[in-house]
């Protein structure tokens, strides 16, 4: 191996490469995934859940009003 100080990459040895873990079941570790997830409680499920309403309501009211103005926009220009 070379040493830190010398630019050239650290090549590992084949006595440290480790051998890759036998494969589990895609269920097993499915379920093993979710049981690391934070759920969220019910209190903060329902505000995030009105927020992001809220959010997507205000984008399509603000999409809404620019298309109608470009809309009219248009309709005054070509006549």
């Amino acid at each position: 191996m070379t040493s830190p100080t010398n630019q050239e990459p650290l090549k590992k040895e084949p006595s440290e490469i480790k051998e890759p873990k036998k494969k589990k079941n895609f269920l097993t570790s499915t379920f093993d995934e979710l049981k690391l997830v934070v759920w969220p409680n019910k209190q903060q499920l329902f505000s995030e859940s009105i927020a992001v309403i809220i959010m997507v309501s205000f984008s399509a009211a603000a999409i809404a009003s620019v298309s109608r103005f470009y809309g009219w926009a248009a309709s005054q220009i070509f006549r």
